[in-house]
């Protein structure tokens, strides 16, 4: 069978839907490879008295680790400890799972020190991105794994 030339289009808009039908091809490509097949969404979200989200932590669960990709605190509650609690709730949830690792994306310019502060240790930092700025890569081992893991994994970065 021989392979029709495919057209590249822009389509600087996708929707909702289409990112997450392209997450889906993705996660099924990689249960293949890996055999791991216990990907799950990891959201806790905060709210105030009247019920109105006012921050939001999300990401998922798979193959003994959790990534943590969005962090957020509305602006006008921030200070008040509620980051550090929804980062540690996640983290929770991420040892109720069986994950050994929590990895994090932060900009220097957003929360690292937070991510420091709930145990978390800077693995990497990726200067330029954008530039003037670094992009860090952060990870927290979890209770209960063991030492030759915990060493081998964040040293694949450069770190031990």
């Amino acid at each position: 069978m021989t392979a029709t030339p495919a057209q590249i289009m822009p389509r600087h808009d996708l929707s909702v839907t289409e990112i997450g039908y392209l997450e889906d091809r993705l996660y099924d490509h990689n249960r293949r490879a890996t055999g791991r097949d216990d990907g799950r969404g990891l959201a806790f979200v905060a709210v105030d008295a009247q019920g109105i989200q006012i921050g939001a932590v999300a990401g998922y669960s798979w193959a003994c680790m959790a990534e943590i990709k969005e962090l957020w605190v509305d602006e006008d509650h921030r200070g008040l400890g509620i980051g550090r609690r929804l980062l540690e709730t996640a983290v929770e949830e991420a040892i109720a799972r069986g994950c050994q690792f929590v990895w994090a994306l932060s900009y220097d310019f957003q929360a690292p020190g937070l991510y420091e502060k709930c145990g978390f240790d800077r693995v990497a930092e990726l200067t330029d991105w954008p530039p003037g700025h670094a992009h860090i890569v952060l990870c927290r081992r979890l209770e209960g794994v063991a030492s030759d893991q915990a060493r081998t994994i964040p040293g694949r970065f450069g770190h031990s």
